[in-house]
């Protein structure tokens, strides 16, 4: 006879899983004593949310569920955020909870919620297992639904009764794989037919070309059309960032500079597009064709409403669409001449040596000590426009950035994932100090852990990106600002090593010796956000009404 529990992590090892980050309760103790006895590391976290955040970022990086485990109630509604951070961001999790016995209820409703209901709005699927017997058959099936496109969160609660029940042994479920279709053909001429009439043609990058399977053929396609592609927030990486097709990436929604070539294009090619991100331009009644390329059929919205589809499997859809369309493009590179103009007006200032640390300023030194295959986790404020538009990127999934549920407190956990799953690479977590507080307790998991990890805090004592919109809304300075601790002393108390950058010579170096060092190593630098309305407002403004004019 085995036990359900047993069955559970039995089933969790048939898929791979080799890790399971979160709190456990006493709803959960069958299950951690069935994975003491197994190959899979229990890596416990100071915080439900943050086991979520590195589950969702493990399923990002490597395009299989990462798994976390929380007990009923309290513990399993703290996984709420991080579900909803995978869901709008489609990134496959599964999230273990606990629950009272379902065949009595000694303790009557204590500590009880309906977690199931709770979770149905923020999964792809939410289920109670009633039967230690189907722990097997519904882990399978968990998998499955988190991974196929649109990937995703998706929630098993086992009660304690029925993990501790035990039964005869139940197979595993045997993985079979699951290949996604190739866009119609009759979608493909039709693509094709419209791109080559364009005149001005344009490639979008969205979130979902940044899927592990993707990234090849879509470089193919842009290498092989010669068409300038931009990328969303999201998307950046996804194509190397230095080719020379890149024109930028839209971290506005219009107006910035790279809408210049958004707004002359008679076609745009959107790759991977998902309308859960901020819209990267504002579609409407005269504005350019639009093809949608993606594994799902596009979600139709006021702002995003394409002329033609072409779904399917990304990478080999667009090989087959390269075919009707390579060496026939006399206009591929239209557009290009602007490229020049848009990068080189992003950059401006980038070397700026003011004090306190300029966003651009900022961007331009952490790419010197960032390698290629090097991580930057951002956590979500005002530095992540700048981070979006400024900083290049050479290889996909490099700039962990969320514009979906856009929530602050995930930069942490997110960059600790990333130092698990390549502790060969540099990475380094960036947050404002609002959103480091609200998970600054991993400092001591990161440590535990051993990583190799720099943590980046910008200190300006206030949640900064709403205080920099009230003020630009003309109201009143008031109630978003804070204290901080002395985040040098704060990160020792963990065992953690620290630095405070006093000077903008201090900066690149600082960071350097934070890397060589080793270790979890957070570093404390003043940031300076009166660039937002000068750049981000008035210069942008003056440059959309000198191409009106």
């Amino acid at each position: 006879m085995v036990k359900g529990s047993d069955l559970l992590v039995a089933a969790l090892e048939h898929e791979g899983v080799d890790r399971i980050f979160g709190v456990p309760g006493e709803e959960n103790l069958d299950v951690v004593e069935s994975l003491r006895n197994s190959k899979i590391e229990l890596v416990l976290t100071r915080h439900e949310q943050a086991a979520a955040f590195m589950a969702a970022t493990h399923g990002r990086l490597t395009g299989r569920p990462g798994v976390c485990i929380a007990t009923l109630g309290p513990g399993a509604l703290n996984f709420s955020t991080g579900a909803a951070y995978a869901h709008l961001g489609a990134m496959p999790m599964l999230m273990l909870t606990g629950q009272k016995a379902i065949m009595s209820s000694r303790q009557a409703r204590f500590q009880i919620v309906d977690v199931i209901a709770a979770m149905k709005p923020l999964t792809k699927m939410s289920r109670q297992i009633v039967s230690a017997a189907s722990i097997p058959t519904l882990v399978r099936d968990a998998f499955r639904v988190a991974m196929e496109e649109r990937p995703g969160p998706v929630l098993l609660e086992l009660p304690e009764d029925i993990a501790g029940d035990e039964v005869e042994p139940v197979p595993m479920v045997p993985i079979h794989p699951i290949d996604i279709p190739v866009a119609h053909r009759a979608a493909l001429d039709r693509a094709a037919a419209i791109i080559l009439a364009a005149k001005r043609p344009l490639i979008m990058l969205g979130a979902a070309a940044s899927r592990p399977r993707s990234t090849f053929g879509i470089a193919s396609f842009v290498r092989r059309t010669g068409i300038p592609f931009f990328t969303t927030q999201m998307g950046k990486g996804t194509v190397p960032g230095g080719t020379s097709l890149y024109m930028g990436t839209t971290a506005l929604s219009e107006r910035d500079y790279v809408h210049e070539a958004i707004d002359q294009a008679d076609l745009i090619i959107a790759i991977g597009h998902d309308t859960v991100e901020k819209p990267p331009f504002i579609m409407g009644p005269q504005g350019p064709q639009v093809i949608h390329v993606s594994y799902t059929p596009a979600t139709v919205e006021q702002v995003y409403f394409p002329d033609a589809e072409v779904v399917g499997d990304v990478g080999p859809s667009l090989e087959v669409l390269a075919d009707r369309v390579e060496g026939k493009l006399p206009n591929a590179k239209a557009l290009l001449p602007l490229r020049e103009g848009i990068l080189g007006r992003i950059a401006d200032r980038a070397t700026e040596s003011r004090w306190p640390v300029t966003p651009q300023r900022l961007v331009h030194d952490i790419r010197q000590v960032i390698p290629e295959n090097g991580i930057v986790a951002l956590d979500n404020g005002m530095y992540k426009i700048w981070f979006a538009r400024n900083y290049r990127t050479y290889v996909a999934n490099t700039l962990l950035l969320d514009n979906a549920l856009a929530t602050m407190g995930a930069g942490l956990p997110s960059a600790m994932m990333a130092a698990m799953l390549h502790p060969d690479r540099r990475v380094m977590a960036i947050c404002g100090d609002g959103g480091f507080m609200m998970n600054s307790q991993e400092l001591e998991t990161a440590v535990r852990l051993k990583l190799n990890l720099v943590v980046l805090v910008l200190n300006d004592g206030a949640y900064g990106m709403i205080r920099w919109k009230q003020a630009v809304d003309a109201f009143p300075d008031f109630g978003l600002t804070f204290g901080n601790p002395d985040f040098v002393r704060y990160a020792e108390s963990y065992g953690a090593k620290g630095s405070r950058v006093t000077s903008i010579d201090g900066l690149l170096p600082t960071l350097e010796a934070a890397f060589k060092g080793g270790g979890v190593h957070l570093v404390d630098v003043a940031i300076d956000y009166s660039e937002n309305t000068r750049v981000l407002v008035d210069e942008l403004q003056a440059a959309a009404q000198h191409r009106r004019a």
